[in-house]
């Protein structure tokens, strides 16, 4: 490498991406993403979540999988660089070819670390510990889950039984990029340990009726009551983030519905 040249990124995350084009000693130019994960900007993150090298940690985890991930060139305490994959983020692909591709691509990732999650300190533990703290962020914001959140015990215990693996911890479609066949989970700021369906709640959620089933069967076989408990989860997570933050528009739902409605199918 004999240069580089920087230049702010238009599309962001919770923390700055700028453009680098990486200018190689035989004069070939690629293109890559430098992202800072020093909390200079504004912290949207919870202060016990923040932890800037799990990115970093998951990178190195993921490196050798095979599975597609973007290839991290280089990293530091506050930074991460890495490949810019030529797609478009799922969001935007309205085939729902593409959203059944994420599911397989999903199951894969699952699949690869179910025998032997790996055990970093640095990644989240999606545990009872861990679901227990959402509700009491919660209470005082939203009285109307007030019956709802008495009954969190019994998400938490389904959630809790559930085999662990490697989770991307926020694997919506503004995290999945499409570019041909190749797809790849990005942001991995939130990646952990825990339950897999977690990821399939958040990669489904507003779909309904049989394109959501189509999705579903990607992925392969899910207890509805897992899956029910999971989007009551991520509804609550959601809502207890920050006292003074908003999601970003590709976040920006209901999610006291969303936690009422599936509250309400699993008897809450």
């Amino acid at each position: 490498m004999i240069r580089t040249v920087r230049q702010p990124y238009a599309y962001g995350t919770s923390h700055r991406l700028d453009l680098v084009q990486l200018v190689l000693a035989d004069g070939t130019t690629r293109e890559a993403l430098l992202k800072d994960l020093s909390r200079s900007g504004p912290v949207v993150k919870p202060a016990f979540l923040d932890d800037p090298q799990r990115e970093v940690e998951a990178y190195r985890i993921l490196a050798d999988t095979g599975l597609g991930i973007p290839t991290c060139y280089a990293s530091g305490e506050n930074w991460l660089l890495i490949e810019k994959v030529p797609g478009v983020e799922l969001w935007q692909v309205a085939e729902l070819d593409a959203w059944v591709a994420a599911a397989q691509w999903l199951r894969r990732l699952h699949g690869h670390f179910a025998a032997h999650p790996p055990s970093s300190d640095r990644l989240v533990r999606y545990d009872a510990a861990y679901f227990r703290q959402w509700p009491n962020r919660v209470r005082p914001r939203h009285s109307s889950l007030v019956r709802v959140l008495a009954g969190y015990e019994r998400v938490i215990e389904i959630l809790s039984r559930l085999p662990r693996t490697l989770i991307h911890g926020e694997f919506y479609a503004s995290n999945v990029l499409i570019a041909g066949d190749r797809v790849a989970g990005v942001d991995w700021e939130m990646s952990g340990v825990g339950p897999g369906v977690l990821d399939l709640a958040a990669l489904v959620t507003g779909w309904e009726g049989d394109r959501r089933g189509a999705i579903l069967a990607g992925y392969g076989d899910v207890s509805h009551e897992a899956l029910d408990a999971a989007q009551l989860h991520l509804a609550v997570q959601w809502l207890g983030w920050s006292a003074d933050w908003t999601p970003p528009p590709e976040h920006a739902r209901d999610w006291v519905a969303e936690a009422l409605q599936a509250a309400e199918r699993l008897g809450i």
